[in-house]
């Protein structure tokens, strides 16, 4: 498992920062920034607070678990997957769960054929 440092130094490169504008982003330096990343020193509440509100998901900083996205940020398309799957019956879904795991593991060059 990664350590919160890692995981932080993902984030930040995630976002397409250098550890010099991440740390301007939560109220530190450079130098302050290399030690979270390093694993030296460990972050604040509001070194986390400026973060967050900059994108960074701090519950995955911290645990490792992403933060589920709330079903608003799904698309149209996505949101009327959803709704379709949910009003089904069970049998049904279960058909469409194992419909969507076959799809998935397939190599798109046989999706194409036939």
């Amino acid at each position: 498992m990664s350590s919160l440092g890692d995981r932080l130094r993902s984030e930040r490169e995630r976002l397409g920062l250098n550890q010099e504008d991440f740390g301007r982003v939560g109220g530190v330096n450079r130098n302050s920034q290399a030690n979270y990343e390093k694993g030296a020193r460990s972050p604040d509440s509001s070194y986390l607070a400026a973060i967050a509100a900059a994108g960074v998901d701090v519950l995955y900083v911290l645990t490792g678990d992403r933060t589920p996205q709330p079903e608003q940020a799904l698309s149209v398309r996505e949101q009327s997957v959803v709704y379709n799957f949910r009003v089904l019956s069970e049998a049904d879904k279960a058909a469409i769960q194992r419909l969507s795991g076959a799809l998935a593991q397939s190599p798109d060059d046989e999706l194409n054929e036939g």
